[in-house]
């Protein structure tokens, strides 16, 4: 089981700040997450598909697509952010 955290818009959008939520397997990367909460449809499609930009942070490291999670991990996902 690993810990999901929303912030940002995507809390917004989605309506929870985080869930906790079992992996399809021992080991997988943001890729694969990312994809998997895009089958949940709707709002989780327009915000977690592939052609759209949401950053990731694994146990509150930057993280890329193919960056590693494992069970107990957290996870952390927000908007590309822009400064002024």
């Amino acid at each position: 089981m690993i810990k999901i955290l929303y912030f940002a818009s995507l809390r917004d959008r989605l309506g929870i700040s985080g869930e906790d939520f079992e992996l399809s397997e021992n080991s997988a990367d943001i890729a694969t997450l990312k994809a998997q909460l895009a089958q949940r449809g709707g709002k989780w499609a327009e915000i977690f598909a592939v052609d759209e930009l949401v950053l990731a942070a694994v146990n509150q490291e930057m993280a890329q697509a193919d960056a590693t999670i494992d069970d107990g991990d957290e996870i952390g996902f927000f908007p590309p952010v822009t400064g002024g």
